[in-house]
């Protein structure tokens, strides 16, 4: 009678270690914190409301009312109203839509840009290595803003190429992320085993390195929402957003600047409203990051 003692190879999963809870019980002790409950609630609510305002607001965003400008808020206006007698509430959340489309778009584009120049530059390294990597180094020396405004003053105003400049000033981050995790996985012992027991690189590559480099692209991914909802808000404040009577957050907060000593609200209150969504990611991406330990 043999016996095989060749052990099996397989990818270490999170959380088979002694001692380590499971990622249930971990999930489950996370969401015990109201601060992260809070937070994912909020963020949830601002995500619906970015798909369906209509569910929040009976208000035309772009109904002007002479008789109702600059009220203060009230239970008939949350946020009150603006110059023109729009509800502002209701501009704040039809605003969601437009901003969260750009920022998903600059997530997407800083995602699969920055993972394929990350995987590309750690799996194979050597010259395709020193090259991607001197590009990344160019962009990380010019400050994100000035590199966006750069962008978006070549593309023209609007929501896609806001999205375009703000994506590829936030691709270096992902791209140094993956590589660096890609060369760790890459020197695991299972990988040289996987190597010996025959297995091709593009195997290696695809069941065992890629699925392994999507924890700290996953934090990566919600804290960047949060910079990119800045840098989007930056640029419409600047007047780069999409065109009247259309409303970003940034040219909300923009057009409340006249304002502001006699109808503060017009400014504040969707600056809060931003700052509390920023705010919520970065509580999220922490917590996601606490998970990855």
């Amino acid at each position: 009678m043999s016996v095989d003692l060749a052990p099996e190879l397989t990818t270490p999963v999170a959380g088979d270690a002694v001692g380590e809870p499971a990622a249930p019980a971990r999930w489950r002790t996370l969401t015990a914190r109201p601060g992260l409950v809070l937070a994912l609630v909020y963020v949830g609510f601002v995500l619906v409301s970015a798909v369906a305002p209509g569910w929040f607001t009976g208000h035309d965003p772009n109904a002007t009312a002479g008789a109702d400008k600059l009220l203060a808020p009230s239970a008939a206006h949350w946020f009150g109203t603006d110059e023109l007698g729009r509800d502002l509430f209701s501009r704040v959340l039809h605003g969601s839509t437009l901003t969260i489309q750009a920022t998903l778009g600059a997530i997407g584009i800083a995602v699969v840009a920055g993972l394929a120049i990350g995987v590309v530059s750690g799996f194979f390294g050597g010259w395709a290595d020193s090259v991607l990597m001197r590009v990344i180094d160019v962009l990380l020396a010019i400050p994100r803003l000035l590199l966006a405004l750069t962008i978006v003053t070549a593309l023209g105003f609007g929501t896609l190429p806001i999205a375009v400049a703000v994506g590829v000033g936030i691709v270096p981050g992902f791209a140094r992320i993956t590589r660096a995790r890609v060369l760790s996985i890459k020197a695991l012992p299972y990988i040289e085993a996987a190597r010996t027991g025959g297995a091709s690189w593009t195997r290696v590559l695809v069941r065992h390195i890629l699925p392994n480099s999507w924890g700290p692209v996953l934090v990566l991914a919600v804290l960047d929402f949060g910079v990119a909802i800045l840098a989007i808000s930056a640029l419409s404040f600047l007047g780069f957003g999409a065109a009247p009577p259309s409303a970003e957050w940034g040219t909300l907060i923009s057009q409340g600047r006249s304002y502001l000593i006699t109808s503060p609200w017009l400014t504040l209150l969707p600056g809060a409203f931003v700052g509390l969504m920023v705010f919520s990611l970065n509580h999220i991406s922490r917590s996601l990051e606490e998970l990855q330990r």
